[in-house]
């Protein structure tokens, strides 16, 4: 005789649902209450505290000597008089153009490099330690062979970066290959998915967190590397660029021009990553299922 009982549904609060919500990501626009608490406020904290202490300085006496050390006010005059005379923002566009244009041929160099140090053992062994070692060469090394080979002229700058920003970007995608999980790349030969396709359908989406860490140490480089080349070889040619103003400054001995010059370089850099690596950052995470709310 068969049974007449029935298994009784799934409660609507049972172990299913607790699964499905944990897999389920709440969207929803954060509020700007919450953005401005956030985002916004530690950071303009900060530099308020910074300018309370560094005015503090100069109040109490404790540094008296304007020539160290210039107070908030005189660099913001330094500020106002560059945009008046319509030279501040020629100064940040001659760096940051000559940066990013570096960084791209770097990244059209050191992304193949990488690849190919990755994937071939006997080029791994043969200029794998090189890389490594120019990492850690300090990039103003390169700045005097470099005017002595191609002169005075934007050459030798983009030489410069390049010098400084391709074996960051090779070894952090070395890096990201190698923590690839080798089931990826059996499951991707036996798709067919091999060489040029393998690589750009399997190693590279695996491994651009690596990569992506790699790209940002690499501009990191290229943009300390720019600077040590305008610092050191500045001449009237090669314009008035960021590394050149602080340079300009030193021989002026105006101070105020000098920590105009360094928060400039530092708006810049924190710009440049603000508006480019860390979005791609959470957009590389949130595809991973690692960043639900932004």
């Amino acid at each position: 005789m068969a049974s007449s009982e029935t298994k009784p549904a799934p409660a609507p609060g049972g172990v299913e649902a607790g699964l499905d919500a944990l897999e389920t990501q709440v969207t929803g626009r954060v509020p700007w209450t919450t953005t401005l608490r956030t985002k916004v406020l530690p950071p303009v904290t900060a530099i308020v505290v910074v300018l309370v202490v560094w005015q503090a300085l100069i109040s109490f006496g404790i540094v008296d000597d304007p020539v160290k050390l210039p107070s908030p006010g005189d660099v913001a005059a330094e500020f106002k008089d560059a945009w008046l005379q319509g030279e501040l923002l020629g100064y940040i566009w001659t760096s940051v153009s000559r940066g990013l244009l570096g960084f791209l041929m770097a990244l059209a160099i050191g992304t193949p490099l990488g690849l190919l140090v990755a994937r071939v053992k006997f080029v791994r062994a043969a200029i794998g330690p090189i890389l490594s070692g120019l990492q850690s060469l300090p990039s103003v090394a390169w700045v005097p062979p470099a005017v002595i080979w191609l002169g005075l002229n934007n050459s030798m700058m983009y030489a410069v970066i390049l010098l400084g920003a391709v074996p960051s970007i090779a070894n952090g995608l070395v890096s990201g290959i190698d923590q690839v999980p080798p089931l990826f790349l059996r499951a991707g030969r036996t798709l067919g998915a091999t060489g040029v396709k393998g690589a750009w359908h399997i190693v590279m989406p695996a491994a651009l967190p690596g990569y992506l860490a790699g790209l940002k140490q690499g501009w990191a480089f290229s943009w300390r590397s720019l600077m040590a080349a305008e610092i050191i070889a500045s001449s009237p040619d090669l314009g008035l660029g960021l590394g050149a103003l602080l340079e300009f400054g030193r021989n002026a001995n105006s101070m105020a021009m000098v920590f105009e010059a360094i928060i400039l370089i530092l708006f810049v850099g924190i710009a440049i990553d603000l508006l480019i690596f860390s979005p791609l950052e959470r957009r590389v995470l949130r595809g991973r299922g690692l960043l639900v709310k932004s």
